[in-house]
């Protein structure tokens, strides 16, 4: 019986990594051995990136509500106090919608949790 070589498999394996590098800067996206460390090093930046993520916009989002709640003679953590107390269960993505698209009805939110804390 004749032996199998890996051959195919091999060269398949290697497009594949490849082709994930192209468009890479020199030779990591034309020679293997460095492509393959490039491949590895950016899979792992798209790991901790999509964690990033979620933290870069919920600081956006907060920031976007206290700057509404400066306008409106408050601070972001009473606010949110006031929020809670008063029972109103918006996310802080959709209370950042509201801050930049509709100010009176934030205003009218401010209201709300101003006399929630009274």
């Amino acid at each position: 019986m004749a032996r199998i070589k890996g051959a195919m498999m091999t060269r398949k394996r290697r497009n594949k990594v490849l082709k994930m590098a192209k468009g890479y800067y020199g030779s990591k996206s034309k020679l293997f051995k460095t492509a393959k460390q490039a491949v590895m090093k950016s899979g792992n930046y798209a790991y901790v990136g999509r964690k990033q993520k979620k933290r870069d916009f919920r600081r956006l989002w907060i920031t976007r509500i206290s700057a509404g709640c400066k306008a409106n003679g408050m601070n972001y953590s009473t606010f949110m106090n006031g929020l809670k107390k008063a029972g109103v269960t918006l996310n802080r993505k959709m209370l950042s919608e509201i801050a930049i698209a509709d100010p009176a009805a934030f205003t009218a939110l401010t209201e709300q949790a101003k006399e929630a804390l009274k």
